[in-house]
């Protein structure tokens, strides 16, 4: 391993890489996949669909017009530095990367939630479409502070509403765990639980998304229709090792950057590009946190 200092990950492992930051990200199990094979992707969403018409038994039957917009979607480089002991580099290139790859993939799939779902060091916030989901939900009103209703239930229903009248069909629900209590404690008016099933509320799915790809700050549950929001991703990782670098953002015991030839370490940073658009900022929804008063 020590003699591939740079590359491509294996295929094989590369792909199951992926394949955890697929299944790790909130925002790719619910987002629509866009198949990318170059660094800019152009494709035609559905604005309006086709509508029918009453005619008579002679009149001509209308042509349904439906609305198809352009939207151009970029594929921007992510990367993580990983620091290892040099024990790790006595595997062979295979070996190496089937211990490393939840590190890898997990870094991944956290640092595009918190940026497509928050625009947290966004790169995607300098195009056009590339809005945050909860920033695209406030900016359109579609937001509802937790406790305005009289419950859990009566905000939902409330944030549905505010979806709905913009024309969309609320399909999903992302939040992360400490949203479950809320969850548990809700009650009707006979104090009985409004939901025993956390990963089903009043009919959409649920998937909670990790602390650290949450900003709790701005937003308990985030809703919408979620075939608004792209994401692709350009196969393959590359990779490069270092043995010498000094990693300013990794602070020692000592409280100074890591050196690595000092500590006899050594340094993974692995690429890969992925894309990302919110084509309908309307079509979504934001249940956010109770401010406390001064």
């Amino acid at each position: 391993m020590s003699d591939v200092k740079t590359g491509k990950i294996p295929e094989e492992q590369g792909g199951l890489i992926i394949e955890d930051v697929i299944k790790g990200s909130t925002v790719m199990k619910l987002a629509k996949n866009e198949s990318m094979t170059a660094p800019k992707k152009n494709f035609s969403f559905k604005a309006k669909g086709a509508g029918a018409y009453w005619v008579s038994e002679t009149e001509v039957i209308k042509t349904s017009k439906v609305e198809w917009l352009q939207a151009s979607m970029t594929a921007e480089k992510l990367g993580v530095i990983i620091p290892f002991s040099k024990e790790f580099l006595r595997y062979t290139a295979k070996e190496f990367f089937n211990e490393v790859k939840p590190l890898i993939a997990e870094a991944f799939h956290e640092t595009f939630d918190i940026a497509a779902l928050f625009g947290t060091n966004s790169p995607f916030a300098t195009h056009g479409s590339g809005k945050a989901i909860f920033t695209g939900a406030t900016d359109a009103g579609n937001s509802v502070a937790l406790g305005t209703g009289a419950n859990l239930q009566d905000d939902i229903f409330s944030l549905m509403a505010l979806i709905e009248a913009d024309g969309f069909n609320p399909d999903a629900l992302a939040t992360t765990n400490a949203f479950k209590q809320n969850l548990r404690t809700a009650k009707d008016p006979n104090h009985a639980r409004l939901y025993t099933d956390l990963n089903n509320v009043e009919g959409l799915p649920v998937a909670y998304a990790k602390p650290e790809a949450w900003d709790k700050t701005k937003a308990a549950a985030l809703m919408g229709d979620w075939d608004y929001a792209r994401y692709g991703i350009l196969q393959g990782i590359e990779y490069a090792i270092s043995e010498d670098a000094q990693l300013s953002s990794v602070v020692g015991s000592d409280g100074k950057p890591i050196n690595l030839f000092e500590r006899d370490m050594f340094a993974l940073r692995a690429t890969m590009h992925i894309g990302y658009m919110n084509v309908k900022p309307e079509a979504f929804g934001a249940l956010t946190p109770v401010v406390p008063g001064p």
